[in-house]
């Protein structure tokens, strides 16, 4: 799914490093998604005991002091982890580590280049008297692809009116307004950071306001009614279960050892006397704790939930390099998410409380991809379930979700066929080239003019990753055919990343 905003809290942690370059100090750099430009600063120091730790500032979001989760630096690669929004930072220090160059990684890539010091913070405008639009605003942005809560907070101040915006739904908050003018009824702001911008026109009695919103150069209708109600802006999730459950809940650590490597997860046994049947859950793409968090969803916690109070054990992981796992996300392809999921279940078979003949793997999006590889040539295997599971090869599956993605999100035919053929290119090229220096030279060529330019790089290094071009290369009929267990595969109509018609 495409998220409009690209960044939004962090989580602390600290993790043992490597002291061959000295890295302390501030670094600044900026992101720029989609034509906006998010700038920020990355604090390193060191704790008593000689370990880095960071914290980060996001100068346009007005948010400073953001922990980061976890930093590691190895023979001059940097590693940046923040688990509250599944993003990884993997960057390379340059010789005189005056420069770190590198990938941004939160659902999509972004190039991110970090250059030794501070940016000069603004000193904050003073409060004034209250203008008459003061306050909360909800609204409700349809893009067609997702429907995303957002709160506007206007406050006046000497220097005028200043804003900032809360993503309900993607748990963003304090999103800077860069700027925002009144003029009469109609009412304009930009967001530079995300390249948006609004113009609008507020009602006579003060209670709503009606207009467009336009981002990376397409636009929709977005209304705000005032808020007169704190409820109307909470995140609901009724359906996530809440403490105490009705089973037994417990941490655990267990390991691959064929990736040297411990993996973090939740382990939960229903009442009474086993042995019960169990399930391993495999997550989708993206760096995925073991609740498979987005949007404020829950998915697998859900789904652990559920299927313990109907009597089966449930194994929930972090992905590798992720939360309490160890290993490399940056570097891990599916064949090495696959081998995890055999490690989960090696785990299970220990457990007293599971039934050893009577263990499946229950696989979501690309983990309904790596289930199948995991059970091909394993008996402990009974049987495995596929939650939009890809059927056909990576090139003909990213066809179609840009067709129809594309679609939905009110793009014009001419624009669908000419993004179609730049990916056509690219992929083409992909297959084409397996020498790396060819293949940037190549790709290159083929972008240029059609895609802008400082996307270009960026781009280059996220198709050329090597889980990308394996999951070009892999057809998953061909494991498929090889399965002897049983296979419960369930689609969703509505589904345009994996459709069930091709799939």
């Amino acid at each position: 799914m495409k998220r409009l905003f690209i960044i939004s809290a962090f989580i602390l942690a600290t993790t043992a490093v490597s002291f061959g370059q000295e890295i302390t100090g501030d670094r600044n750099g900026t992101l720029k998604p989609g034509g906006g430009e998010l700038r920020l600063v990355l604090h390193i120091t060191k704790n008593a005991d000689g370990t880095l730790k960071a914290t980060l500032d996001s100068i346009d979001q007005g948010a400073n002091a953001i922990p980061v989760t976890a930093i590691t630096l190895k023979d001059s690669k940097l590693n940046l982890k923040v688990d509250a929004v599944n993003g990884t930072y993997d960057g390379k220090v340059n010789a005189d580590t005056s420069e770190i160059d590198g990938m941004w990684s939160q659902g999509g890539s972004l190039e991110l280049i970090f250059h030794r010091g501070n940016i000069a913070a603004k000193p904050a405008p003073k409060p004034a008297k209250p203008s008459d639009i003061d306050g909360d605003w909800l609204g409700t942005l349809d893009t067609g692809m997702a429907r995303l809560r957002l709160v506007l907070h206007i406050s006046n101040t000497e220097d005028g009116l200043t804003a900032s915006v809360d993503s309900l739904d993607q748990n963003a908050k304090g999103l800077q307004v860069t700027s925002i003018t009144r003029t009469g009824p109609a009412l304009k702001f930009e967001m530079k950071a995300i390249g948006g911008a609004y113009a609008g026109t507020i009602a006579k009695d003060l209670a709503n306001f009606g207009g467009i919103w336009t981002q990376i150069g397409k636009s929709w209708p977005l209304a705000f009614k005032k808020v007169t109600n704190a409820s109307e802006v909470e995140l609901r999730r009724p359906q996530n279960p809440v403490k105490p459950y009705p089973y037994h809940e417990e941490e655990v650590l267990y390991s691959n050892p064929a990736a040297k490597i411990q993996l973090g997860a939740t382990l939960t046994i229903p009442p009474g006397k086993g042995p019960f049947p169990a399930v391993l859950l495999i997550a989708g793409s993206g760096p995925h704790d073991r609740d498979e968090s987005i949007m404020g969803h829950k998915p697998f916690l859900v789904l652990a939930d559920y299927l313990t109070r109907k009597g089966i054990v449930v194994l929930r992981a972090d992905k590798r390099g992720i939360g309490k796992s160890g290993g490399d996300y940056t570097e891990a392809v599916m064949a090495d998410f696959a081998s995890d999921a055999e490690a989960g279940v090696v785990y299970l078979k220990t457990r007293t409380e599971v039934d050893p003949h009577n263990i499946g793997l229950v696989g979501h999006s690309e983990g309904a991809v790596e289930a199948p590889m995991a059970a091909a040539d394993n008996p402990d295997v009974a049987f495995i379930v596929m939650m939009a599971g890809p059927g056909v090869p990576g090139d003909q599956l990213l066809a179609k979700q840009l067709l129809l993605i594309e679609k939905a999100s009110g793009k014009s035919d001419a624009e669908i066929e000419k993004d179609a053929a730049i990916q056509h290119d690219v992929l083409a090229t992909l297959k084409k080239d397996r020498d790396s220096a060819a293949l940037e030279k190549d790709l290159r060529e083929v972008m240029a003019g059609r895609v802008p330019e400082v996307q270009i790089g960026m781009q280059i290094k996220v198709v050329s990753s090597p889980w990308f071009r394996g999951l070009l290369d892999y057809d998953p009929a061909v494991t498929l055919s090889k399965l002897t267990c049983p296979v419960l595969a369930i689609n969703g109509e509505k589904d345009l990343q994996v459709p069930p018609d091709q799939n």
